[in-house]
């Protein structure tokens, strides 16, 4: 199946926070595509696998069946951003990050964590109690 798929497919790709999740990913790559050589299997890796987790894990939730398996995956995704912060971050304080580089890019992922913060709440909310199990 290429790019375009049915409708249903389509789901996650029009939710707004998979698409700025996608756009920080090509950020996070471009950004550390200069970081030295040692920390290719580091901190360049670790910050490229958290990016990706975001959108990933907006996809899967978002096929999953029930309430709780996309508030689960959403989670993680949030957990995700938080953890490419903290590399990006730590990028700066080693000199591997500029701030005219690296403010964009926080503010793309507080921008992606704005848009999770909705569903997550949201998904609470929808969560059966468990007198209603």
């Amino acid at each position: 199946m290429g790019e375009g798929g049915n409708a249903r497919d389509r789901g996650y790709r029009d939710l707004v926070a998979w698409q700025r999740a996608m756009d920080l990913v090509g950020m996070v790559y471009e950004a550390s595509r200069d970081w030295p050589k040692e920390e290719q299997f580091g901190l360049t890796n670790q910050a490229r696998r958290a990016a990706v987790s975001v959108p990933a894990n907006i996809a899967e939730g978002k096929g999953r069946s029930g309430v709780r398996e996309y508030l689960h995956h959403v989670s993680i995704a949030h957990g995700s951003l938080c953890e490419i912060e903290t590399h990006l971050l730590l990028a700066g304080r080693l000199g591997y990050l500029d701030a005219a580089t690296l403010e964009p890019l926080l503010e793309r992922s507080a921008e992606v964590g704005r848009l999770l913060r909705g569903p997550i709440k949201r998904l609470h909310q929808a969560m059966p109690t468990r007198a209603d199990s």
